[in-house]
Order: C-alpha cells, then sequence, then structure tokens
C-alpha cells in the first residue's frame, strides 16, 4: 500500500461527487426546458441526468474474497463515475394552452426534473464532498507529522 493510496482515494471521491454537484445544477438550470433534443421530428423536454459511481477496482466480493484468503490486497481504492444516466420516468403534463409546445388538448409536457429531489441530492453530494475534504486534510496532517518525525 502506498503513502498516498488515502489520498488518492479521497481525491476520487471529491471528483465523483463535483460532477454530481454539476450534474443536479445542470438539472435545476433545466427545470422548465420543454425543448432540449429532436427526437423523430419532435421537442422533447429535458430529462433528468443522474451519476453511476463504482468501486474503481472491484466490488465487496473481491475485497471479501481478499481478506478470507488473508491476502494483502489494497482495501478502498476509491470510487468512479461510470457514466450519466437520463431518468425514464414520465414527462408532468400541465394544462396551458397558451404554451407554444402545447399539444392539441392544451397539455403542455414538461421535464421530469424535480427541484426539491434535486436540492436533497444537491445537499447529500455538498455534505459527501466536505466530508472528504476533511479526510483529505487530516491524511494531510497525519503525513506532516510523520514527516517531522524524521527530523
Amino acid at each position: 500500500m502506498s503513502i498516498f493510496q488515502s489520498l488518492n482515494t479521497t481525491a476520487s471521491a471529491l471528483t465523483a461527487q463535483r460532477l454530481r454537484m454539476d450534474v443536479v445544477s445542470s438539472n435545476i438550470a433545466n427545470v422548465d426546458t420543454t425543448r432540449a433534443k429532436m427526437v423523430d421530428g419532435q421537442w422533447q423536454p429535458y430529462r433528468r441526468k443522474m451519476v453511476v459511481t463504482e468501486p474503481n477496482e472491484g466490488g465487496f466480493s473481491t475485497f471479501l474474497h481478499a481478506a478470507m484468503n488473508e491476502r494483502t490486497a489494497s482495501i478502498g481504492n476509491g470510487v468512479k463515475v461510470t457514466k450519466i444516466i437520463e431518468d425514464q420516468t414520465p414527462f408532468k403534463l400541465v394544462y396551458d394552452p397558451t404554451h407554444p409546445d402545447a399539444n392539441n388538448e392544451g397539455y403542455v409536457q414538461l421535464p421530469n426534473v424535480d427541484p426539491l429531489k434535486e436540492m436533497v441530492d444537491l445537499i447529500s453530494a455538498t455534505r459527501s464532498y466536505e466530508a472528504n475534504v476533511t479526510v483529505f486534510n487530516a491524511t494531510k496532517g497525519m503525513l506532516m507529522k510523520a514527516l517531522e518525525i524524521g527530523k
């Protein structure tokens, strides 16, 4: 295990949480966007996006087998963002016959973005980011103290 392993692990989490915050802010910014992309000649509203993360190397079972076999495995290699997916929940229908994107019945399809849900996700990502900054600073402090021992 490298001396910088914990710093690398925390840095990967910081990167993932920052991307999560960026995606949430994009969702909030497009909460009223009714013309996001063209599908089959018709405009579709913006679809909520979500970040998917997974462990950098191996999953829980990999680490469990390594621990059971008493091998020295580098536990905790951080996270990586594997993809950004679109939420497939249906669009919201709102009756507004004066809207330029209203259908023949007067209903407008609005994005499937819920501002309350987005704020909860933003708070969660922010708190995770703050916790990882604290871990990073604590690890950095321990490494600095370890270097002072050698003086």
